[in-house]
C-alpha cells in the first residue's frame, strides 16, 4: 500500500508560480512511477504529468509543456510538481498519483490516489 498526501496549492496570480508537494508513505516508494492529474469544477480528472520510477523519464500534458517540472526525490519519498507561468485554466484540485506498473495516462488505471490540493489562478 502507499499512501499520498499533497501540500501546496493556494490561489495565484496569472502569470504566477506554485510547487505541490507529494509526500508518499510505503516501503515500495521509490519503484512506482508517479504523476499528478487534476479535476476542474464540472470536469473529468486528467491527465498532467508523470515520470518514471527512475526519475529519468518524464511525461507531460501537451497545455503544460513548457510551463510544469515534475520531479522526484526518493530520498524523502517526495514528488513534486513545479508549475510557472500559471493560466486561470490551469485552476482545478490537483492530485498525486501512484501506479504499481506503468505510468497511467487515464485516471481510472490509477493504483493510488492523494487527497488533493486546490489550485486557483485569478486573472
Amino acid at each position: 500500500q502507499v499512501q499520498l498526501v499533497e501540500s501546496g496549492g493556494g490561489l495565484v496570480q496569472a502569470g504566477g508560480s506554485l510547487r505541490l508537494s507529494c509526500a508518499a508513505s510505503g516501503r515500495i516508494f521509490r519503484i512506482y512511477p508517479m504523476g499528478w492529474f487534476r479535476q476542474a469544477p464540472g470536469k473529468e480528472r486528467v491527465f498532467v504529468a508523470a515520470i518514471s520510477s527512475s526519475g529519468d523519464n518524464t511525461y507531460y500534458e501537451d497545455s503544460v509543456k513548457g510551463r510544469f517540472t515534475i520531479s522526484r526525490d526518493g530520498a524523502k519519498n517526495r514528488v513534486y510538481l513545479q508549475m510557472s507561468s500559471l493560466k486561470p485554466g490551469d485552476t482545478a484540485v490537483y492530485y498525486c498519483a501512484a501506479d504499481r506498473n506503468t505510468v497511467s495516462y487515464y485516471a481510472s488505471d490509477v493504483d493510488y490516489w492523494g487527497q488533493g490540493t486546490q489550485v486557483t489562478v485569478s486573472s
